[in-house]
């Protein structure tokens, strides 16, 4: 099938909605189909439309359906779509859900915060991530147990709880937090500079290459999610197939990946509570055990051939184009 692919977050962008597309577009061209990556629907004809994100990409949702209103159009949700678009602006939201033939989750619990008309469209896929390579080195280095926080440093990350958290360690503790994404403003990188220059178990490195956040992945012992929102978050997917137990923020995103008795949640935006936590792994050697062992048996659920079929599964319902 000939597949256009819109994502808003343009060629230069390390954003999820990036990588979904580009890793998307990678896995359908193993199953044989012609797909191209747009941040503009350009009014060319397709078998498909995939759109990621509601709002975002709303206009081009809109020009695609006016133009070819017999087509199959599949929207994907992202975390803000679910958890704030469809609050603060509907009309436009609701349109693009509207117009889909199908809608894409990226959780397990995404059907329980959609209003119930859409449900019958709804599709859940896990995204995937690729197995890492072995590490050479130990993961622990020597007096250190470190800690990783990825993603861009914005709001609905929020991206420094993890440093707020680590202020309230016992002096004793050996815990670095090390947090790898691009700023989403200018405000959030002086808030990352100054966290690091006044909180000595606090390191913010920046953006980082892929080999460079394989590294950090590979040395640290845990990783901390702690955002407010989260439509799905590929992390969780890097992580479990690296056996990096995870400490997460309790949201449905978050739960709709690892599960209602996953033992590593804290309520969003609570330091004090993730210090707990902090604590916890670092001093309990069967926790840290029952986390390891928990992201292992979810490692699987996140295969890339999974994700694969999962995309065919969503062709397979949309069908061929209408004459």
């Amino acid at each position: 099938m000939n597949i256009i692919i819109i994502t808003p977050a343009g060629p230069d962008s390390k954003a999820g909605n990036r990588a979904t597309a580009m890793r998307w577009q990678r896995l359908l061209q193993q199953s044989g189909h012609q797909v191209a990556v747009e941040t503009e629907y350009q009014g060319v004809q397709c078998d498909v439309l995939i759109a990621l994100h509601a709002w975002r990409s709303a206009k081009a949702i809109k020009a695609f359906k006016a133009a070819w209103p017999g087509t199959p159009l599949i929207v994907v949700l992202t975390g803000t779509d679910i958890y704030y678009h469809q609050h603060e602006y509907p009309e436009v939201t609701y349109e693009s859900m509207d117009l889909a033939d199908l809608l894409i989750g990226l959780h397990d619990l995404v059907g329980k915060d959609i209003p119930k008309r859409y449900e019958s469209k709804l599709l859940t896929l896990r995204q995937s991530a690729d197995k890492p390579e072995a590490f050479g080195g130990s993961r622990l280095e020597p007096g250190q147990f470190h800690i990783c926080v990825l993603g861009h440093l914005r709001d609905e990350k929020d991206s420094l709880r993890a440093a707020v958290a680590s202020r309230h360690l016992p002096d004793d503790s050996n815990i670095i937090v090390s947090c790898a994404g691009k700023p989403h403003s200018d405000e959030w990188r002086e808030r990352a500079l100054q966290e690091s220059r006044s909180n000595p178990r606090f390191r913010w490195l920046g953006e980082l290459n892929a080999t460079e956040l394989g590294t950090l992945i590979a040395v640290s012992s845990v990783m901390v999610i702690s955002s407010v929102m989260e439509g799905g978050a590929n992390v969780i997917s890097e992580a479990c197939r690296a056996e990096l137990p995870i400490l997460a923020s309790d949201i449905p995103g978050n739960r709709g990946l690892l599960g209602d008795d996953y033992p590593g949640y804290f309520p969003a935006k609570d330091d004090r509570a993730l210090a707990d936590l902090l604590v916890r792994v670092e001093s309990d050697e069967e926790f840290l055990a029952e986390l390891k062992k928990r992201v292992v048996e979810l490692s699987d659920t996140f295969q890339p051939e999974q994700e694969r079929q999962s995309l065919e599964k969503a062709l397979a319902l949309v069908g061929q184009p209408k004459a």
